[in-house]
Formats: structure tokens, sequence, C-alpha cells
């Protein structure tokens, strides 16, 4: 293939489950990759990097937008009780759409718990499994943290600006608080449970990254995830 081939990136839109979920694609090695982003984010806001530099001929790289998030709107962004089995769902039928039998799953923050669930209920399907900054419940302590990012106009203008910019001030406002009451209804289980009792059935290769300094998810989130996916490393 011309080089110029090789390393662009396609951006799509496929209907999946009644929403049409827009998605960037590139490289064409035999292991395809499923990056799947965090909060309010979107594959060219969350892996703009990975997209530029993961070896293409190693890799097949897609990067999705979550219902509700990126270029995946309509539909607006919504919070339902099961919100994460959701995305897992829409994650696991874009690729197989996409036509990839099997496919690794890179995800961060809640797209860490996503990846979490479809690696737990999609066994078959998911070849090896990396997350970082993600979490299995949510705790008291977790609830006062993410009250204080409800307020956008009180992050950082760095952070602020790429989603601002996406999204317009209004619903990038509203879908903000929107999350911090969907997943604070986690913390109201006695266990604050979201997917611990999945992690078990997790059989996949599965390695867990976690920053020191991540201002969101405690590192106690991490090294439960650890202890509790086998032979996770």
């Amino acid at each position: 293939p011309s080089p110029i081939c090789s390393t662009s990136v396609t951006s799509a839109k496929i209907q999946v489950n009644g929403v049409h979920l827009h998605y960037q694609q590139t490289g064409e090695g035999s292991h395809a990759v499923l990056l799947l982003p965090g909060m309010l984010g979107s594959g060219q806001t969350d892996f703009g990097p990975q997209l530029k530099s993961m070896n293409k001929q190693l890799f097949t790289i897609v990067a999705w937008d979550p219902r509700g998030y990126g270029q995946s709107i309509p539909p607006s962004r919504d919070f339902p009780p099961d919100f994460f089995e959701r995305d897992a769902k829409d994650a696991v039928d874009l690729m197989q759409a996409l036509k990839f039998k099997k496919f690794s799953l890179l995800g961060w923050s809640d797209g860490g718990i996503t990846a979490l669930i479809a690696a737990a209920k999609y066994p078959t399907l998911i070849h090896k499994l990396v997350v970082w900054g993600a979490n299995a419940s949510v705790t008291q302590e977790d609830v006062r943290i993410y009250n204080g990012i409800r307020d956008v106009s009180k992050w950082s203008e760095k952070v602020k600006k790429p989603l601002e910019e996406m999204y317009g001030h209004d619903y990038f406002a509203k879908t903000c608080e929107a999350w911090v009451d969907g997943i604070c209804h986690f913390a109201e289980k006695s266990d604050g449970n979201i997917c611990q009792q999945l992690l078990p059935d997790i059989k996949c290769p599965t390695f867990i990254i976690h920053g020191e300094k991540d201002p969101l998810v405690p590192q106690a989130h991490a090294e439960y995830i650890h202890k509790h996916i086998k032979g996770s490393r």
C-alpha cells in the first residue's frame, strides 16, 4: 500500500442499535484495537496521539464516539442506570458491524469501565484489555470528587476548551451535570457497585495502568480491579 493510504484516518458513521455512531479508523494490521474515550470524550479529543502514532502495520485502530458524545449526536447523551452496559453493547456491536471477529479494548476513565464490562460479557470477542483511570465502584469519597467538577466554569481552560469547541457551552455544561448525577447514583447502592461482580468473568490478558496523580480516580480503584481480574498485570 502507498504510505499515504496507510497513515490516513477514515472518519465515518455506521448505524448500530438504532443510533448513528461516529468512529475513526486507521492502520491495516491484523490486530484490531478499539479505543474507548472517557466522560464527554470522543476519539479525536481523547486519542489524537494514538490515531497518529500507533503502529499501523501491526494494528488496525478504531476510535469511537459513544452515543451522545463527539459526533455521535443525535441522540443527546443521557445516563440511565445501565448506561455503561449500553455503551459496552454499542462498542462491541460497532466492531462487529465493521466486521472484526476479535479485537482488543483500550479504555480510559468511563471508557475503561465500559471495556471491563464488554470484556466480561463478550469474552469470545475480546483479545486483550488495557484500562487506565477506571473504577468498578463509586464511594462517598468519589461522590465528593465528582461534585467538585459538576460546574464546568470552574474547570481549567486547557481541559475545557476542546470540549466547549466540540459541544458548545450549553450542551457541555448540561451533559457534565447529568454525568455527575448518573455516576453518583451508583453510590446509593450499599456497595457502590458499578461492575465489581463482572471482574472475575474477564478471561483475556489484562493490563491496568494508573496515574498516581489522577485527580478523579483514587488509586485504590486500580488495585481493586487488579486483585479481582485473575492474572492481570
